[in-house]
């Protein structure tokens, strides 16, 4: 296990704090929780984006043509294609930068 020094905001440790008593934990698993989850949201979607690029459109188009011709369930229909423009997540673009993402934290 590891130790780190951490800088927050009086306001932001509060509020950590009354997150932290109301689950019964403490501040430190709330925080290693939350990193957590953070990490394995940005691994999910690198997951997802070299999946995504490995994607056969061509298949997918063949595929979906073998379907019934029927109206999608309300909110289940696709959005459409705009080619040459890929989207990417804030979460993405910030880990791009070249500027620390949040200075307060020891070592980065």
């Amino acid at each position: 296990m590891s130790s780190l020094s951490l800088r927050l905001p009086e306001s932001l440790h509060e509020k950590i704090r009354e997150l932290a008593e109301r689950d019964n934990i403490s501040i430190n698993q709330f925080i290693a929780t939350a990193v957590a989850e953070e990490a394995a949201t940005l691994l999910t979607v690198d997951y997802l984006e070299a999946r995504a690029r490995r994607a056969d459109t061509k298949l997918w188009d063949r595929l979906l043509k073998r379907v019934p011709d029927a109206p999608p369930i309300p909110g289940d229909d696709l959005p459409e294609r705009q080619p040459n423009k890929r989207s990417r997540p804030a979460s993405r673009a910030r880990r791009k930068s070249k500027k620390p993402r949040n200075p307060g934290v020891a070592g980065g």
